[in-house]
Protein backbone atom coordinates (compact mmCIF):
# COMPACT_ATOMS: atom_id res chain seq x y z
CA UNK A 1 0.00 0.00 0.00
CA UNK A 2 1.17 3.71 -0.89
CA UNK A 3 2.06 5.31 2.07
CA UNK A 4 -0.46 8.33 0.95
CA UNK A 5 -2.85 5.25 0.86
CA UNK A 6 -2.48 4.35 4.76
CA UNK A 7 -2.17 8.09 5.80
CA UNK A 8 -5.55 8.78 4.80
CA UNK A 9 -7.23 5.54 5.71
CA UNK A 10 -5.54 6.15 9.20
CA UNK A 11 -6.54 9.87 9.40
CA UNK A 12 -10.17 8.23 8.50
CA UNK A 13 -10.46 6.06 11.26
CA UNK A 14 -10.71 8.92 13.58
CA UNK A 15 -13.39 11.06 11.31
CA UNK A 16 -16.26 8.31 10.98
CA UNK A 17 -19.26 10.28 12.37
CA UNK A 18 -20.91 12.49 9.72
CA UNK A 19 -21.67 15.38 11.96
CA UNK A 20 -17.56 15.77 12.72
CA UNK A 21 -17.08 15.15 8.74
CA UNK A 22 -19.30 18.07 7.90
CA UNK A 23 -17.31 20.10 10.29
CA UNK A 24 -13.83 19.00 9.16
CA UNK A 25 -15.33 20.32 5.56
CA UNK A 26 -15.73 23.72 6.92
CA UNK A 27 -13.02 23.97 9.51
CA UNK A 28 -9.91 22.22 7.60
CA UNK A 29 -10.26 24.82 4.64
CA UNK A 30 -10.39 27.85 7.42
CA UNK A 31 -7.46 26.67 9.26
CA UNK A 32 -5.41 26.02 5.98
CA UNK A 33 -6.53 29.58 5.27
CA UNK A 34 -5.91 31.02 8.24
CA UNK A 35 -2.49 29.89 8.62
CA UNK A 36 -1.44 31.39 5.17
CA UNK A 37 -3.22 34.53 6.44
CA UNK A 38 -1.31 34.51 9.44
CA UNK A 39 2.40 33.80 7.48
CA UNK A 40 1.12 36.20 4.95
CA UNK A 41 0.80 38.94 7.25
CA UNK A 42 5.01 38.27 8.67
CA UNK A 43 6.61 41.31 7.55
CA UNK A 44 8.58 41.09 4.29
CA UNK A 45 10.31 43.52 3.21
CA UNK A 46 13.56 41.89 2.32
CA UNK A 47 11.56 39.45 -0.09
CA UNK A 48 9.47 42.84 -1.85
CA UNK A 49 12.91 44.89 -1.46
CA UNK A 50 14.99 42.41 -3.53
CA UNK A 51 13.32 39.75 -5.40
CA UNK A 52 9.60 42.00 -6.52
CA UNK A 53 7.13 44.31 -5.84
CA UNK A 54 4.19 41.31 -6.20
CA UNK A 55 2.06 40.95 -3.36
CA UNK A 56 2.42 37.54 -3.43
CA UNK A 57 6.65 37.78 -2.60
CA UNK A 58 5.85 37.05 1.12
CA UNK A 59 6.71 34.03 3.41
CA UNK A 60 3.27 32.61 2.51
CA UNK A 61 4.41 32.04 -1.25
CA UNK A 62 7.88 30.05 0.36
CA UNK A 63 6.05 27.99 2.96
CA UNK A 64 3.57 26.99 0.67
CA UNK A 65 6.21 25.74 -1.85
CA UNK A 66 7.65 23.51 0.62
CA UNK A 67 4.19 22.31 2.09
CA UNK A 68 3.76 21.41 -2.02
CA UNK A 69 6.47 19.96 -2.27
CA UNK A 70 5.52 17.36 1.04
CA UNK A 71 2.23 16.57 -0.73
CA UNK A 72 4.49 15.99 -4.01
CA UNK A 73 6.23 13.40 -2.00
CA UNK A 74 2.95 11.48 -1.48
CA UNK A 75 1.09 12.26 -4.75
CA UNK A 76 1.48 14.03 -7.61
CA UNK A 77 -1.92 14.26 -7.97
CA UNK A 78 -2.91 15.70 -4.62
CA UNK A 79 -0.75 18.10 -5.05
CA UNK A 80 -1.78 19.14 -7.86
CA UNK A 81 -4.95 20.21 -6.08
CA UNK A 82 -3.60 21.04 -3.32
CA UNK A 83 -1.46 23.73 -5.10
CA UNK A 84 -4.55 24.99 -6.52
CA UNK A 85 -6.21 25.08 -3.45
CA UNK A 86 -2.97 26.92 -2.01
CA UNK A 87 -3.26 29.54 -4.80
CA UNK A 88 -6.98 30.22 -4.52
CA UNK A 89 -5.62 30.93 -0.40
CA UNK A 90 -3.34 33.07 -1.68
CA UNK A 91 -5.53 35.16 -3.64
CA UNK A 92 -7.82 35.42 -0.79
CA UNK A 93 -5.59 36.73 1.48
CA UNK A 94 -3.84 39.28 -0.68
CA UNK A 95 -7.94 40.45 -1.09
CA UNK A 96 -8.46 40.35 2.41
CA UNK A 97 -5.68 42.32 3.11
CA UNK A 98 -6.62 44.84 -0.27
CA UNK A 99 -9.76 45.93 1.42
CA UNK A 100 -8.46 46.80 4.84
CA UNK A 101 -11.58 45.77 6.67
CA UNK A 102 -9.29 44.83 9.59
CA UNK A 103 -5.68 43.70 9.48
CA UNK A 104 -4.80 40.31 8.00
CA UNK A 105 -3.50 38.63 10.74
CA UNK A 106 -6.39 39.78 13.15
CA UNK A 107 -8.57 37.72 10.27
CA UNK A 108 -7.03 35.05 10.16
CA UNK A 109 -6.01 34.49 13.82
CA UNK A 110 -10.20 34.98 14.47
CA UNK A 111 -10.47 32.08 11.67
CA UNK A 112 -7.99 30.25 13.23
CA UNK A 113 -9.68 30.01 16.62
CA UNK A 114 -12.91 29.79 15.56
CA UNK A 115 -11.87 27.04 12.97
CA UNK A 116 -10.57 25.00 15.97
CA UNK A 117 -13.24 24.98 18.02
CA UNK A 118 -15.06 23.73 15.40
CA UNK A 119 -12.37 20.53 15.29
CA UNK A 120 -12.40 19.85 18.54
CA UNK A 121 -15.97 19.72 19.12
CA UNK A 122 -16.33 17.60 16.13
CA UNK A 123 -14.19 15.00 18.18
CA UNK A 124 -15.49 15.37 20.79
CA UNK A 125 -18.98 14.36 18.82
CA UNK A 126 -16.65 11.49 17.20
CA UNK A 127 -15.50 10.77 20.85
CA UNK A 128 -11.92 9.65 19.40
CA UNK A 129 -9.10 12.55 19.68
CA UNK A 130 -8.01 14.55 16.58
CA UNK A 131 -5.27 12.51 14.41
CA UNK A 132 -2.39 15.42 14.83
CA UNK A 133 -1.94 14.50 18.57
CA UNK A 134 -1.02 11.07 17.39
CA UNK A 135 1.40 12.23 14.75
CA UNK A 136 2.38 15.90 13.78
CA UNK A 137 1.91 15.08 9.80
CA UNK A 138 -1.79 14.55 9.91
CA UNK A 139 -1.87 18.41 10.07
CA UNK A 140 -0.73 18.44 6.72
CA UNK A 141 -2.86 15.24 5.97
CA UNK A 142 -6.25 16.54 6.77
CA UNK A 143 -6.48 19.03 3.53
CA UNK A 144 -4.97 16.16 2.02
CA UNK A 145 -8.07 13.81 2.99
CA UNK A 146 -10.85 16.54 1.56
CA UNK A 147 -8.99 16.43 -1.49
CA UNK A 148 -9.26 12.55 -1.80
CA UNK A 149 -12.72 12.94 -1.53
CA UNK A 150 -12.82 15.26 -4.01
CA UNK A 151 -10.66 13.28 -6.48
CA UNK A 152 -12.89 10.36 -6.05
CA UNK A 153 -16.25 12.18 -6.72
CA UNK A 154 -14.81 13.31 -10.65
CA UNK A 155 -12.67 10.44 -11.12
CA UNK A 156 -9.29 11.40 -10.95
CA UNK A 157 -7.15 9.29 -9.46
CA UNK A 158 -5.09 10.39 -6.76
Amino acid sequence: MRKIDELLSEYGESHQNSTNKAIHWICVPAIFFSIVGLIWSIPSGFLHSNLSVSPYANWATIILVLVLAYYIALSLSLAIGMAAFSVLCLFLANQLAAIDIAPLWQLSLGIFVIAWIGQFYGHKVEGKKPSFLKDIQFLMIGPAWLMHFIYKKIGIPY
